[in-house]
């Protein structure tokens, strides 16, 4: 089991320090963090796709925030869903300890993580400037 870390900027004239600083927090070596700089409209990007041949069931993700993870509502929710339920890994959001998918793994644990995912989901897209409205959730 291997814990593994994401992070995201949007433009180049951003950096992944604050990012970083929460990866060397909860013990991730660089090298086992994937980066993007790249817009989280959708989950097209290098360092992404690399992450998921790497990861392994029983293995962790850690993001710090879900934005980080991307601004599409229902990509989200899919490669959410792909990890934790057909991969067997479990996903972390720092800023967001509920949806830490190595607690309440129970049905009412699992209901309150999956609609609080769904809302900060739904935020996400909706704070994107690619994302015009709610109406883009295809």
């Amino acid at each position: 089991m291997a814990t593994w870390g994401y992070v995201r900027v949007s433009g180049a004239d951003q950096n992944y320090s604050r990012q970083m600083i929460v990866m060397n927090e909860h013990g991730i070596p660089p090298e086992r963090v994937f980066a993007d700089k790249m817009s989280g409209k959708d989950f097209e990007r290098p360092a992404w796709k690399s992450l998921m041949e790497s990861v392994q069931p029983g293995d962790l993700l850690v993001v710090s925030s879900l934005d980080r993870l991307g601004r599409n509502y229902a990509e989200i929710l899919e490669f959410w869903r792909i990890l934790t339920k057909e991969r067997g890994v479990d996903i972390a959001v720092i800023d967001t300890p509920i949806l830490d998918t190595r607690q309440g793994k129970d049905l009412l644990g699992t209901l309150i993580a999956d609609l609080v995912l769904t809302l900060l989901s739904f935020v996400s897209h909706n704070l994107c400037p690619q994302n015009k409205n709610a109406q883009d959730l295809k």
